[in-house]
């Protein structure tokens, strides 16, 4: 993942954008003082110096010439102005500064014996206002110059030095000011692009996180009902639903994997239920078709031949039977379609009732089975199934039996592991021992260690690869192995003490 840029992120160019705002406003404020405050004091004092004007021509319009004094006074004092009035002789009648005259002299002869430079700021025919520069005394004042209505000369000075001086101080003042406001906002505009930036950021985390289809993370619903609160309710709604909707979809999927491959099982189960079918019923149909064929055209005429052919067709029949039904069985544990009905029951006994079935067998194959095993061994299990099992080994043990050292045995054992709560039944017979190249084959559907395939001993060929679905669908171990005098078969099953 590409890393972010710094100068990108939203939190630097917020506190970009507000410390550059911050950084203007103190520029702008300093290029007002500099530029727009003298201009403006300049304005203000030739207002003032109007307002005296007018008001000095009222009182003496108006006769008003007892307070005059003490207005003029009050005003020179609040205003710093220097304020000097001459009657129609040439006579002072008012000033408020003694040396005001001196400095003068003659009014009209004052702009050529000093070094003075003017600028006229306002003038019509009452009176003039001027800037005034005094390059020998290095003064700056306004002086405003009128003829009242009375005839009276009036003049007013202001001393404009202290305005440039204030300007300057105040100029030194705001450049320290925007030092310390320039920390001041670099710590506030941090706190405030934080408050702002992080509920962004923790929002951005989690759309990561939910672009990875991890919905574990949920934004903090605060107090204030800002619109980054609203976003991050929408959100948290938005993931909850998009983790339903996720796992709806999951659990379809599955369903339909489950389906597709129940459907994929179905047809290999019925693909391989038909190829075995026929194959193994070739011969069985084959014989009953020819001993049909042969009472049909009544090639042997008397009695006991026709009965002959007659239980070959039976015999034939009742085996085709035998295999469909291993078949379908053997499918169905094969394939999971099949439930095991799992009860407590005694396996000794269940034996017993195993060896009483092969009775007859016993006696043909002069055989006989001993038990090396406690008269209860309780297992939980299906007893069908098991009994299919033991059977089938039992079976095996019959048709291969053979005298080794004089004895002719077939031994069954139950061997108890307490400690894994397994009981382990065994099958052995005395005869010989199973070749490497068949001992891991015997276990696959109809294959026979009798290259002959003698039907003559009843066997369908799947009796072991039924022990061995049996024992995979309850995931416990079977087997057999080559003893000195014999073979010895075995499967696990749990034990109930």
């Amino acid at each position: 993942m590409n890393k972010q840029n710094p100068l990108k992120s939203v939190r630097i160019k917020l506190f970009l954008i507000l410390s550059t705002v911050i950084l203007l406003i103190i520029i702008f404020l300093i290029l007002v003082n500099n530029f727009v405050l003298g201009q403006f004091y300049l304005y203000s004092k030739t207002q003032s110096l109007k307002s005296v004007y007018n008001t000095v021509n009222e009182c003496y319009n108006n006769n008003q010439t007892e307070d005059i004094e003490s207005k003029l006074e009050q005003i020179s004092i609040k205003n710093n102005f220097d304020i000097l009035i001459r009657n129609d002789k040439n006579v002072n009648v008012y000033t408020s500064h003694k040396d005001f005259y001196a400095t003068f002299g003659q009014i009209n002869e004052m702009t050529n014996k000093l070094h003075i430079d003017e600028q006229i700021l306002e003038k019509n025919e009452k009176f003039v206002i001027k800037k005034i520069r005094d390059n020998q005394n290095g003064i700056n004042y306004i002086l405003l110059a009128s003829t009242l209505d009375n005839g009276y000369l009036l003049y007013i000075r202001i001393p404009i030095n202290s305005i440039q001086e204030s300007v300057k101080i105040s100029n030194r003042f705001l450049y320290l000011m925007a030092g310390f406001a320039i920390l001041i906002a670099a710590v506030i505009v941090s706190y405030v692009s934080r408050k702002f930036t992080d509920p962004i950021l923790e929002l951005n985390n989690i759309a990561k996180k939910m672009a990875n289809l991890d919905f574990s993370y949920k934004y903090r619903i605060t107090d204030t009902d800002d619109e980054i609160n609203n976003l991050g309710k929408s959100i948290n709604v938005m993931s909850d639903k998009l983790e339903r909707t996720i796992k709806q979809l999951r659990n379809t999927n599955i369903e339909l994997e489950k389906d597709i491959e129940e459907k994929s099982k179905l047809d290999e189960m019925r693909k391989s239920f038909i190829s075995d079918v026929s194959h193994e019923l070739k011969t069985p149909i084959a014989l009953i078709q020819g001993y049909s064929e042969g009472l049909i055209e009544n090639i042997n005429s008397d009695e006991e031949s026709r009965k002959f052919y007659a239980e070959v067709i039976l015999d034939e029949s009742n085996k085709m039977d035998k295999l469909v039904k291993q078949l379908l069985e053997l499918m169905k544990l094969e394939y999971g379609k099949r439930e095991l009905n799992n009860t407590k029951f005694n396996i000794v006994e269940l034996q017993k009732e195993v060896v009483r079935k092969t009775k007859v067998m016993l006696e043909e194959n002069k055989a006989e089975v001993k038990f090396e095993t406690p008269e209860e061994v309780y297992v939980l299990a299906d007893e069908f199934y098991i009994e299919q099992v033991i059977s089938n080994y039992l079976t095996n043990a019959i048709k291969h039996v053979k005298e080794v050292n004089k004895q002719k045995d077939i031994i069954i054992t139950n061997e108890i592991n307490i400690e894994k709560n397994k009981v382990r039944i065994k099958v052995f017979n005395t005869g010989e021992n199973i070749s490497e190249e068949h001992i891991n084959r015997i276990w696959n559907r109809f294959y026979k260690i009798d290259e002959s395939r003698n039907r003559n001993d009843g066997g369908t060929g799947i009796g072991l690869s039924f022990v061995k679905a049996i024992m995979q669908a309850y995931g416990n171990n079977y087997g057999v192995i080559n003893k000195d005098n014999g073979v010895e078969f075995y499967f696990e099953l749990d034990l109930v003490i």
